[in-house]
């Protein structure tokens, strides 16, 4: 099983921004960016993004939102 999460370097650890159960000895594999690459990649989502999020079909869900 895959499970991204987000973390951060502090003090020369990696540190998780959400709790996870995680055995003791539990293996996990690091994948490392950089503000520019997170940068490229949200950028590079958005064009996507934008055509599924915001099409007339959807609109049905706004509706029975209100009711």
């Amino acid at each position: 099983m895959f499970n991204t999460v987000w973390a951060v370097v502090h003090e020369g650890k990696i540190e998780l921004l959400e709790h996870l159960d995680l055995p003791e000895g539990s293996k996990v594999l690091v994948t490392l960016t950089t503000d520019e690459d997170s940068s490229f990649w949200t950028q590079a989502s958005q064009a996507s993004l934008a055509t599924v999020w915001d099409n007339p079909e959807d609109e049905i869900y706004a509706q029975l939102l209100k009711e």
